[in-house]
């Protein structure tokens, strides 16, 4: 029998900047000290088959087109968000047709129902990529994925292998492994990412439970939902419940992007550094965990979603440069796959 092509892992180009080698350097100074590119979002809202909605923010259509760039975002993000403005900017100066999908609740206010959003979630990013595709059916499609965002994109492609949307995609600080990260950002200055972010998600909880009854899903209230101190009680007591899981260990085995890279057929790339602050360098998977179609390039240093080079006045995101050298392969106007 034989055997099936494994994966690349190879040693990334991204070299620190002198002054920012520490992973928490590298994960906060572009959101708080860089300045965003120009941007101008045109906003629409999709209406989804179950009553809900997402809402999705497309960046200005150049002259010479060469596709669309579907970007999804990470945990709690938006097109708001630093990483994922700054490549919907650049991307649409270099050519590309960017546009990003919110999840359930990420964009123009708390969504309808009482569900929401999770790293393994992959309906509405097809239903979207259906649209897509029935509005441009001609056009070059690539995907670009953070985080959560990443996760999603890893396994939506090991579900749907023969998936026709995409030519290809790119997967920026992928948790591999949800049970490890969970366990991993409760750690030390790590957790101060968690206590952030776990405010957003528990107070649009609270906001839906106003309008919502959540008894038919969860068995706590309001006052409870006040208490959650970690991803690994959210995803336990709010998370599995709401979304078909018996628990937080299934829904952390049945979503983790690990479970799902073997399968992958399209052309993918994963850039990750080992220093991630949100996980530790044990999630990364080997080779054999990767399909023939996936190349990990992985660094030693980069933190979160980070990857920043240049001065700290002038700094610069080294993954702008490597997403649009990959995506670049693919365009409509280079003659690459249709």
């Amino acid at each position: 029998m034989k055997s099936r092509p494994q994966g690349s892992i190879v040693q990334s180009e991204f070299k620190p900047a002198w002054w920012a080698r520490n992973r928490h350097v590298q994960t906060i100074w572009p959101r708080f000290f860089q300045r965003r590119l120009p941007l101008s979002l045109t906003w629409q809202r999709l209406e989804l088959p179950d009553g809900d909605f997402v809402d999705v923010s497309w960046a200005p259509e150049p002259v010479n087109k060469k596709g669309i760039a579907v970007l999804f975002h990470g945990l709690e993000g938006s097109a708001r968000s630093h990483y994922a403005h700054d490549m919907l900017a650049v991307l649409a100066k270099n050519g590309w047709h960017a546009v990003l999908m919110h999840f359930r609740g990420c964009g123009n206010g708390n969504n309808r129902l009482a569900r929401a959003y999770h790293s393994g979630d992959t309906g509405d990013a097809i239903f979207f990529l259906n649209w897509l595709q029935q509005r441009f059916p001609d056009v070059t499609k690539v995907g670009v994925g953070f985080s959560l965002g990443a996760n999603m994109l890893l396994k939506l492609l090991g579900e749907q292998p023969a998936q026709h949307w995409l030519k290809a995609a790119v997967a920026i600080s992928p948790p591999f492994r949800l049970q490890e990260c969970a366990s991993a950002i409760s750690r030390g200055f790590s957790n101060n990412y968690q206590k952030y972010l776990l405010k957003s998600m528990v107070n649009k909880v609270r906001d839906k439970m106003t309008r919502i009854d959540f008894r038919p899903w969860l068995k706590v209230g309001s006052r409870d939902v006040e208490q959650i101190g970690s991803f690994a009680e959210f995803d336990e007591l709010i998370t599995a419940p709401l979304h078909g899981f018996s628990d937080a260990k299934d829904y952390y085995l049945k979503c983790s992007a690990s479970a799902f890279t073997t399968a992958i057929e399209t052309p993918t790339l994963i850039l990750h550094a080992e220093d991630d602050p949100f996980m530790t360098a044990n999630i990364v998977p080997d080779s054999s965990e990767l399909s023939g179609a996936v190349r990990l390039e992985l660094s030693k240093k980069g933190g979160h979603v980070g990857f920043m080079q240049g001065s700290p006045w002038r700094p610069r995101i080294w993954t702008h440069e490597r997403v649009l050298q990959f995506v670049n392969r693919f365009t409509n106007l280079s003659g690459g796959a249709r």
